[in-house]
């Protein structure tokens, strides 16, 4: 929480609360939504009787009749010291696989690695089973996705890890200053950052294999060594890619082939035996019948 602005303590007559989606006390060191209550607090919107319904809502902390909180709307945690630290607008919020993550917190922790001048983090994909983090950085110096990955492993769980990172010359901007999110592009061979030179599908088996994994990720590309969990990959895509292999070659992968084997080379070598196993254990003209 260093790298995050601090908004200071309550002033007097006002009680500030963050607060769990049960409207629950978050410990130190954990994000809530910031409520205000106390003398301070208005009755609510002028004309606006649905807004002050959502915005102004019943203190459970308070001893006094009809007092109220207000809902911010902002993400806040509690510093050890007593400081709050804003964390960025609740609709900012992504929730992948079952998770709350706060972008800001990790572009905070980005923005301190040495060769970063700045980034911005969002969440890629369509359906929700399909989204995964993915980060555009704007470099100081050149540096890999393996160490950015391993510095942000180093204070974040794995699932607040980007899955890909993508090289920019300078974050795209809209006339009020603020990150374009509309105008980051897609990862793709050409500015995501790798663990090593991308590598073009080299056999048939490799290049349907590119198409698949390209379109389930939601990625333009994919390089036959990467990693298919780094790339955003988890069991739930893992089923629908095993099914998917299935239907396009006609042979039965297990998913831990996938974890032993989790990038396109290695799923391809894999395919290649059990078709030629199949081949093998045919009859004459049941093997000129799938070869014709």
């Amino acid at each position: 929480m260093n790298g995050l602005p601090a908004i200071g303590r309550p002033i007097a007559n006002t009680q500030v609360y963050v607060l769990d989606e049960n409207l629950q006390c978050v410990p130190a060191g954990a994000g809530g939504e910031l409520y205000i209550g106390g003398a301070g607090v208005a009755r609510g919107y002028l004309n606006s009787p649905e807004i002050t319904a959502e915005r102004f809502i019943r203190d459970p902390f308070a001893t006094e009749p009809g007092a109220r909180l207000y809902k911010t709307g902002d993400l806040a945690c509690w510093r050890p010291d007593g400081q709050l630290v804003y964390l960025g607008r609740i609709d900012e919020q992504i929730k992948i696989l079952g998770y709350r993550i706060e972008p800001n917190e990790i572009v905070a922790l980005l923005d301190r690695h040495p060769s970063i001048q700045s980034s911005v983090v969002l969440a890629r994909g369509k359906a929700c089973e399909e989204k995964r983090l993915a980060a555009y950085v704007v470099l100081r110096s050149e540096v890999t996705a393996a160490d950015l990955r391993s510095f942000l492993q180093a204070a974040l769980p794995d699932y607040m890890v980007p899955s890909v990172f993508v090289r920019l010359e300078t974050l795209p901007l809209t006339p009020n200053g603020k990150v374009d999110r509309a105008a980051l592009p897609d990862p793709d061979s050409e500015n995501t950052l790798r663990d090593e030179p991308f590598s073009a599908p080299r056999t048939p088996i490799e290049g349907r294999m590119a198409e698949i994994l390209s379109t389930l990720l939601s990625l333009k590309e994919v390089s036959v060594n990467d990693n298919f969990f780094l790339l955003g990959g988890h069991s739930l895509l893992g089923t629908q890619l095993i099914a998917k292999i299935r239907g396009a070659f006609g042979v039965e992968l297990g998913l831990r082939t996938l974890f032993d084997s989790p990038s396109i080379a290695g799923l391809s070598t894999e395919i290649e035996r059990l078709i030629l196993a199949s081949v093998q254990s045919m009859t004459e003209d049941e093997a000129e019948r799938l070869l014709a």
